[in-house]
């Protein structure tokens, strides 16, 4: 595979994009800082065909429009990611779209028995027997120039996933198991996921209390914070904590002087202009309609203590049903299906839908519902079937 040196004019990209979108997939990654920003901050993109690989630098005077309309434009080349979660909220930032299609390795990973959430170098390691260099994980991305070694290292992901992703996907053909995935990437790549609204800020917040008034302060303050955060580009909890939010929706200050009493704020804030801000947001505030408000009750139903014992079999059944077919339990199902199954639930769980409830989903009904069992034969613990007509989906 051709390497080539740091990408930082746009002639060099345009070029390497036009070769690149000959191809039918390409692998992905991103360098990026956040600690100290609100939005990502992008450092290095990596790319790779199966004939080539080059990091591009998005710090220099660089046209990066090309590489980003081949992400999110082109629907003929597949876009190869790793846990790229984080990948793809930069480039919808950027773009106000998401990279498709979508193949995600640590996913696939998953429906291959490599279980859960399995990181980069373990996967590089079981799969193509190479140790991956981790001596520039601490990179301060950001700063300029890049060594030598810090650009092999990033070009090193995308190399390494253009050759695992093929074998990853011959082994997912030959075990059947490729269109398990379809749904997993379409979440992935939801542009929902990624469009956060300042209104909605509030909604990912402990709430203080169901009353519509304090919510509707919280609201009101969630939704500053977060454009006072973007605004500014630094974190959200450098504006004000999520604690001090609370308790100022609780408890609001009836002048701007009281803030400089409020816990979590500096006496600054009793004259300076993001303290006026606030009140602002706070006098302008609003109590929230009545279908405005959260659910009182969970929308599934709580486990009875023999419902909790349910649930801990089907945790013991998806562990051996997952270890049958050599499959991640999670990629399966998750706790909360498992819980309200056992409560009583019987629509709008995944594990009572396709191809989950062929592997998992039907024996899941027939324990609860009394048609399967646990049994000890020689020593050793196995399932059998009650004389009692099993379901279909």
């Amino acid at each position: 595979m051709h390497i080539h040196p740091l990408i930082t004019k746009s002639e060099d990209l345009a070029t390497l994009v036009d070769r690149l979108a000959k191809h039918p997939f390409v692998a992905v990654d991103t360098e990026f800082m956040r600690e100290n920003t609100y939005w990502p901050d992008l450092c290095l993109i990596q790319i790779a065909s199966p004939e080539e690989a080059a990091a591009i630098d998005p710090k220099a005077d660089i046209d990066l429009g090309p590489l980003l309309s081949l992400l999110v434009d082109n629907h003929d080349v597949l876009k190869v990611f790793h846990a790229g979660g984080q990948d793809l909220e930069i480039i919808y930032n950027l773009t106000d779209k998401t990279p498709v299609p979508l193949f995600d390795t640590q996913i696939a990973a998953m429906a291959l028995g490599h279980g859960e959430q399995v990181g980069y170098s373990n996967l590089i390691e079981s799969m193509l027997g190479h140790s991956i260099d981790k001596g520039a994980r601490f990179t301060d991305w950001s700063r300029r120039p890049l060594d030598k070694r810090q650009i092999d290292y990033a070009i090193a992901d995308v190399t390494h996933l253009a050759t695992v992703f093929p074998k990853l996907l011959n082994r997912l053909k030959k075990t059947g198991r490729g269109g398990w995935l379809d749904e997993e990437m379409e979440r992935l790549a939801n542009p929902s996921s990624f469009a956060f609204e300042p209104e909605d800020a509030w909604k990912r917040l402990k709430l203080p209390s169901r009353n519509p008034a304090v919510l509707g302060r919280l609201k009101a303050l969630a939704g500053w914070r977060e454009v006072e955060a973007r605004t500014k580009n630094i974190p959200r909890g450098r504006i004000v904590k999520d604690d001090t939010l609370g308790e100022l929706a609780a408890h609001p200050p009836k002048t701007q002087d009281d803030l400089g009493r409020v816990r979590g704020l500096s006496a600054g804030w009793r004259t300076n202009d993001i303290g006026a801000r606030l009140m602002g947001a706070l006098e302008t505030s609003r109590p929230l309609e009545q279908d405005e408000l959260p659910d009182r009750e969970p929308r599934r139903p709580g486990l009875t203590k023999d419902a909790a014992l349910v649930s801990d079999l089907l945790k013991l059944l998806l562990k051996i049903r997952s270890k049958e077919a050599g499959v991640a339990p999670r990629l399966i199902a998750r706790s909360d299906d498992l819980e309200a199954l056992a409560a009583g639930v019987r629509s709008g769980l995944n594990i009572l839908d396709g191809w989950r409830f062929e592997e998992f989903g039907r024996d899941a009904l027939d324990l609860v519902e009394g048609r399967l069992a646990f049994a000890i034969e020689h020593g050793k613990l196995k399932m059998s079937r009650l004389e009692k007509e099993s379901v279909d989906a």
